[in-house]
């Protein structure tokens, strides 16, 4: 019998995927389930996005460049510049999703076991893209105790050897909400120009920020242009995860070159789903406003109901749409397992994404959950009660 490779056995299941089959048997056996296992938010995809595919009048849906369409990575680099991110558009590259743009940045400057030292709990397909360029995560380790903060920067540089080529974070955070600050991004800046490493930011949060705090970009940082990359999506800011359109910024001209040859491989990123992304960037300032005062709210609203609950400790973010509960169970696999299968109240029960997937280290996080706070705020009350009456009678 044919085998398949040990990357192939090495790939680790999605966290917040594999439970799918048992809400599928859940649904099935009439049940409604609160999603709050994955970043899908309900906010509604603005008008002018949509518009701009329902009312196009393309004649042949053809190929685009492979670095992107020009006429949209022009509106991308005034994007960026609106945030203080001066960049071109020949900086900037359009991917299949921000995950296309991580797979081509892993593939242009790490070879089979080189290192990539991640703030530790991360998004969990970074294990992923690591696995598929045979590259080794390096964690540093951050604690739910210290609201996820940033390790001290000794840390990280502990964990630098020969083998190291990138530090990458997520700002703000998934799954963490966590916010980097000024400081701590010029800490990290000084680290990968001293090593002479990449700096890569996953910034597809970036208008997530709450509480008057602001986002501070790593290409905002004098002197960072050969080491910084940002990588970016619409998915979450606009609420059009389904159109798979990201992209990858830096200037550093030799990992444009090398970033488009995978690019050139792959042929070009989705036409349709470019003229809905550059329409979206017409997107006034008040859609914004409205999604991050509701997201303030859910927040909070989230917050405040699962400190009702005895046992649980839970990490306040500062961002994003996510946060992490520890909760007084030995088993998140199990227990996210159980209320699919085995618990509801009134027909209804909640789907959750166990956090150890979000963890590099064997045997952490495996009491934790994260909780997508992407329902209305009357799902969320119904949506922790289910876990408080459920935490009273789970059996293990």
């Amino acid at each position: 019998m044919p085998t398949i490779s040990q990357k192939g056995h090495d790939m680790p299941a999605s966290p917040i995927r594999k439970l799918v089959p048992y809400a599928e048997q859940a649904t099935e056996n009439g049940k409604h389930i609160y999603y709050l296992n994955i970043g899908q938010p309900d906010i509604k995809t603005p008008e002018v996005a949509l518009n701009a595919v329902k009312q196009n009048d393309v004649e042949i849906l053809s190929y685009s460049r492979s670095e992107g369409s020009e006429t949209y990575r022009k509106k991308l680099a005034q994007y960026f510049g609106k945030h203080d991110i001066k960049v071109s558009h020949n900086d900037i590259i359009v991917t299949t999703g921000a995950s296309e743009a991580l797979l081509f940045l892993f593939s242009s400057i790490m070879d089979p076991n080189d290192e990539v030292i991640i703030s530790e709990p991360f998004y969990a397909n970074y294990i992923a893209f690591s696995t598929a360029s045979g590259v080794k995560v390096v964690p540093a380790i951050c604690d739910i105790d210290d609201n996820f903060a940033l390790p001290p920067i000794d840390t990280f540089e502990k964990l630098i050897t020969p083998k190291t080529k990138a530090i990458l974070i997520c700002n703000p955070g998934n799954p963490t909400g966590y916010l980097y600050s000024k400081e701590e991004i010029q800490q990290l800046a000084a680290l990968a120009i001293k090593h002479d490493l990449f700096l890569v930011a996953d910034e597809v949060y970036r208008e997530f920020v709450y509480d008057g705090n602001t986002h501070y970009s790593i290409m905002q940082v004098e002197g960072i242009d050969q080491h910084a990359v940002i990588i970016d999506s619409v998915s979450k800011r606009y609420s059009m995860c389904g159109a798979r359109v990201g992209c990858l910024v830096s200037k550093n001209k030799t990992l444009m070159q090398t970033v488009l040859k995978f690019a050139q491989a792959r042929l070009s990123p989705p036409t349709y789903a470019q003229i809905a992304s550059e329409a979206a960037l017409d997107t006034p300032q008040s859609y914004f406003d409205d999604v991050i005062e509701e997201y303030v709210d859910r927040r909070d609203t989230l917050i405040a109901e699962l400190k009702k609950i005895d046992g649980i400790k839970v990490a306040v973010p500062q961002g994003a749409f996510y946060c992490i509960a520890e909760l007084p169970i030995k088993n998140a696999d199990d227990f996210a397992q159980w209320l699919l299968e085995h618990f509801d109240i009134d027909g209804e029960t909640v789907m959750v994404a166990p956090a150890n997937g979000f963890y590099s280290t064997p045997g952490v996080g495996l009491n934790q959950i994260r909780i997508a706070y992407v329902l209305n705020k009357k799902s969320l009350v119904k949506a922790v009660n289910i876990l408080k009456e459920a935490l009273k009678v789970y059996p293990n």
